[in-house]
């Protein structure tokens, strides 16, 4: 555990989460900030700063719990779908240092768009490219 964690405390019981699911290894609360009703994270509740760090078997239960948990969020919310995303590092956008899964249920004219809409414009890989970057990211699994 990390001591300056707010879900690092959350997890010990330090600080009060509205706690929705847990396993040995994962702990699912709404968010505290939702960006929908039933917006709720997923986290381990050993402290790791980057999926990169999670080990095997504390991702599997935590995906256990993400599995469990999103038919879950849009059955209580009446939800036709879920965005379930990641922000891994800060540079993605992740404010917490700690490995955290969102669960964002969609609703039909919610203004809300795919997350292809963050990233604009596609870099334009040729063919040759995409083999490349293929090739490498294959090599490195």
């Amino acid at each position: 555990m990390s001591e300056d964690c707010i879900f690092c405390a959350i997890v010990d019981g330090d600080i009060p989460g509205r706690i929705v699911d847990e396993n040995d290894d994962a702990i699912a609360f709404l968010d505290a900030n939702p960006l929908a009703e039933g917006h709720t994270l997923v986290v381990p509740k050993a402290h790791h700063e980057r999926l990169n760090d999670v080990p095997d078997d504390e991702a599997t239960e935590l995906y256990a719990a993400i599995h469990r948990v999103v038919p879950a969020v849009e059955d209580a919310v009446d939800a036709r779908a879920t965005t379930v995303a990641f922000n891994n590092g800060e540079l993605a956008g992740q404010e917490v240092p700690h490995v955290h899964c969102h669960v964002v249920p969609r609703f039909e004219d919610d203004g809300n768009r795919p997350i292809h809409s963050i990233f604009g414009a596609s870099p334009g890989l040729s063919d040759d490219d995409l083999d490349a970057v293929a090739a490498s990211i294959e090599d490195r699994c």
